[in-house]
């Protein structure tokens, strides 16, 4: 479980396809703080710490994440937004975010707001998969490439993010520009909420 709140971005350095299987090797500053077994967000997709050797981690995507998540398209050099798992004894700062990737969204348009920016991005609308509340609302959470954020001018498929300068330093937010693919996860509440509402018809 996470918050979406990105701790900093780590550098793919190597990239191993194992059969069906990805191991992507990162560095990043807290990789001495690490165990085998930890679970970290990697651009919002939960991921599992497999090996820690000479300031570097390992973890390993298979098939259906690298087909539901813009992890296959990483290059070494690449930058990743990295979370650890949240200390329930902290402030959720925040939004629930579960780490596990509901789709890929493309990059439409950046605006520049006078030092900060809206990007506005495009995903796959499905009317079944909305009633099931994989989709937008104005003011609502959503999670983009791991960042925690909030919804603002929604459509059916698309959807517009504030960038203050901070989150764009600090994330890979500064990296993506019209044609970026990036992981959405919808709101946990709103799955919950419209599956309840489905169920009591």
């Amino acid at each position: 479980m996470f918050s979406g709140i990105v701790e900093e971005y780590a550098e793919v350095v190597r990239i191993e396809k194992d059969q069906e299987n990805l191991h992507l090797t990162l560095r990043c500053s807290f990789v001495d703080e690490l165990k085998i077994d930890q679970s970290i967000s990697h651009n919002g997709v939960c991921l599992t710490v497999v090996k820690i050797q000479d300031g570097t981690y390992t973890v390993t995507a298979m098939r259906e994440t690298i087909e539901r998540s813009n992890i296959g398209m990483l290059k070494v050099g690449d930058k990743v937004n990295v979370e650890r798992s949240m200390l329930m004894n902290g402030r959720l700062d925040g939004h629930i975010v579960q780490g596990h990737v509901d789709m890929t969204a493309e990059c439409v348009d950046v605006q520049d707001a006078d030092g900060s920016w809206y990007y506005t991005f495009k995903y796959a609308f499905d009317r079944e998969m909305a009633k099931r509340g994989y989709l937008t609302v104005d003011k609502g959470s959503v999670t983009v490439n791991g960042v925690s954020l909030t919804v603002c001018n929604p459509t059916e498929d698309t959807f517009q993010v504030a960038i203050i300068p901070y989150t764009y330093e600090h994330t890979n937010f500064h990296t993506i520009h019209v044609g970026s693919v990036v992981n959405i996860e919808f709101d946990i509440l709103g799955k919950y909420i419209s599956r309840i509402m489905q169920l009591s018809k």
